[in-house]
């Protein structure tokens, strides 16, 4: 690989290491410094309804100015955002407003960030010498990384807390990492992150310069069979897992009297996915991207089906390490088909759409599921879980668009709208 695959996936490591540290810090922070349980909720609604709408802004800077630029930038407001939090803590003291504003100062870091690595990485392929199953062999690869970093991050966030305390200070630590990150993205050529010549000459200014932008990115997505049916099903994986980790699996594994299982199934799935994820990257060419598809949507309807049903603690565990076996390969499958069939003038618009998306959906099934558990019990809401996947896997797998995965020029064919 060339150097600079080697500096973007240090770089996306330690952005993503840092983000895995922050995410077991930040709500026992909250706890620590308002002792308001609901407080954290609040903090979460918050930060990511602010996500989806930067995430959708987010892609029409990413398509104006220089990608590697926009990560680089990303990447020291978050760090600010977090480094400010101990300084805030010990000048003013922290409450939940300190928090909100920070963490929606952080939102506008990441989520740009998020889109702009992304579009990374077409070119870095292409200015690697654009060999065949290249694209796939480096998101395979970027998507173990990210298993393993699922894996390390919040461990390393326990470390932290187990040598300093629930402390403010270790923020620094986070900050630090994405500082890091920021300084390894300046090792990248600036011709990583170009914006096509024509694309730039045309973009208009103003607020309706930025509108007619967003309507461009929206109309491709909603028009593109591939893209928006891409999008759909990761939106749904991602808002069923959201609502079984906020709310089903504590509420089973308490009831099992073993509540401290109730953060293995995101730890089983990491596990999988990065097993998978490996496997997936060493056999580009070898096997099919259908056949990755439909292996990943069975694995998953069979996997849910299983945490629906719980019938036993470690059912559900294995269920979960499942998962993450047959859903790496399906999702980096989605994701470098996504890519492909997104011209690259459009790519931040529509990666920021997709992203905005996805982190949206979980909005939609965390409230339902948990009423149906409280009105109806768990198994009540396991079923509906499980034929909630159960109804995507047969759409999926029946739609035509995702029968051609391996053919480009099919896959990149719009749907007029």
């Amino acid at each position: 690989m060339s150097r600079n695959i080697w500096v973007y996936l240090g770089s996306y490591s330690l952005s993503l290491l840092g983000n895995g540290v922050a995410s077991v810090l930040f709500p026992l922070l909250v706890l620590a410094k308002t002792g308001d349980i609901l407080a954290a909720g609040i903090l979460a609604s918050v930060t990511a309804a602010v996500a989806a709408v930067v995430g959708v802004l987010a892609g029409v800077v990413v398509d104006r100015v220089n990608r590697r630029t926009v990560s680089i930038v990303s990447d020291v407001l978050s760090a600010a955002s977090v480094a400010a939090v101990p300084i805030v803590d010990a000048v003013w003291g922290l409450n939940l407003t300190w928090f909100i504003v920070l963490g929606v100062i952080g939102a506008f870091g990441d989520m740009p960030g998020m889109t702009a690595r992304e579009t990374l990485l077409p070119r870095l392929v292409q200015l690697s010498g654009g060999r065949p199953g290249a694209l796939d062999r480096l998101v395979g690869l970027r998507e173990s990384l990210a298993g393993a970093l699922m894996l390390i991050g919040p461990g390393l966030g326990g470390l932290l807390i187990w040598m300093f305390g629930v402390s403010s200070t270790a923020l620094f630590i986070t900050a630090g990492m994405s500082l890091g990150a920021a300084l390894l993205s300046l090792a990248m050529s600036p011709r990583v992150g170009t914006i096509p010549a024509a694309e730039a000459s045309s973009a208009k200014a103003g607020v309706r310069g930025v509108l007619v932008d967003l309507v461009t990115g929206w109309r491709f997505l909603l028009g593109h069979r591939l893209v928006l049916g891409a999008t759909l099903v990761s939106a749904v994986f991602v808002a069923v897992f959201a609502a079984l980790q906020a709310t089903i699996m504590p509420a089973y594994f308490t009831s099992e009297e073993l509540p401290e299982l109730s953060g293995f199934a995101a730890t089983g799935i990491a596990v999988g996915g990065l097993l998978s994820a490996g496997v997936y990257a060493a056999t580009v060419g070898k096997v099919s991207r259908r056949a990755w598809f439909v292996i990943g949507m069975v694995g998953v309807g069979i996997g849910f089906t299983a945490i629906g049903a719980m019938a036993a603690p470690w059912m559900v565990l294995a269920a979960a390490v499942f998962i993450g076996l047959t859903n790496g390969p399906m999702s980096a499958v989605l994701g470098v088909a996504t890519i492909e069939a997104t011209p690259d003038e459009l790519r931040g618009r529509v990666l920021g759409a997709q992203n905005a998306l996805v982190l949206a959906a979980p909005a939609l099934t965390s409230a339902p599921i948990a009423a149906v558990a409280a009105g109806f019990g768990l198994p009540a809401a396991g079923i509906g879980i499980a034929a909630v996947m159960i109804v995507t896997v047969v759409v999926a797998l029946s739609a035509r668009v995702f029968r051609s995965l391996d053919t480009t020029e099919i896959a990149a064919e719009p749907l007029e709208v």
